[in-house]
């Protein structure tokens, strides 16, 4: 065969197959940490966890809570504000799932195409964390595993939705963005967490 006659197939790499790849790639990178030992010192003494999809509330709800919870003396986990450059990200996040009492998970449109933030609540479930769903431009009934089921594994996706279920039969704080108070959706989520870690401590206290 004439060496202008050989032609190599090329096969387009599309952006789905891209994603596939990455979230795959991060799935299997959280299995290696569950598998951690020593703890990240990056969050010590964490109270609650505040589980969120950044390009939705970051710069809203869930920068706000942080801020009223720390004024309150209570020690939360926000990603970008818990963490300093040089933490290795994902075992930081889970050691502060891990030392948590509470977990404030503010669901939004968004929240469940993340596979981080489907974790982090999975997490939070399989771990029994006492939750605080925050529904924000978004009902109970609307919480979806979002995007192609091919993007996660199997075991992944029985987790997801065995975590979704739990949130959607826990009582929440429901928050419509356009007509709702911002200040009294920070002020009452943040009174819950404190009447949570103060019946934490008493059983704590009644069983010593």
């Amino acid at each position: 065969m004439a060496a202008s006659s050989v032609r190599r197939a090329v096969v387009p790499f599309s952006a789905t197959a891209s994603r596939v790849l990455a979230r795959k790639s991060v799935g299997a990178f959280v299995a290696a940490t569950r598998k951690t030992t020593k703890a990240p010192e990056c969050t010590p003494g964490v109270e609650v966890f505040l589980s969120h999809r950044g390009v939705d509330t970051k710069s809203s709800v869930a920068g706000l809570l942080y801020d009223r919870l720390v004024q309150m003396n209570v020690r939360p986990f926000l990603d970008n504000r818990s963490m300093e450059p040089g933490d290795k990200l994902y075992e930081c996040i889970d050691e502060g799932i891990r030392q948590s009492k509470v977990g404030v998970v503010i669901f939004s449109r968004r929240y469940c195409d993340s596979v981080f933030c489907l974790h982090e609540l999975a997490m939070m479930v399989e771990a029994n964390k006492k939750l605080i769903p925050v529904f924000c431009d978004v009902k109970p009934s609307d919480l979806v595993v979002l995007g192609d089921p091919a993007e996660h594994s199997p075991e992944d996706l029985k987790r997801y939705d065995r975590a979704i279920a739990e949130a959607r039969r826990t009582v929440g704080l429901n928050f419509d963005s356009k007509n709702g108070n911002w200040s009294e959706l920070v002020s009452r989520t943040a009174n819950i967490v404190l009447k949570c870690l103060e019946e934490e401590k008493s059983r704590r206290r009644s069983r010593h």
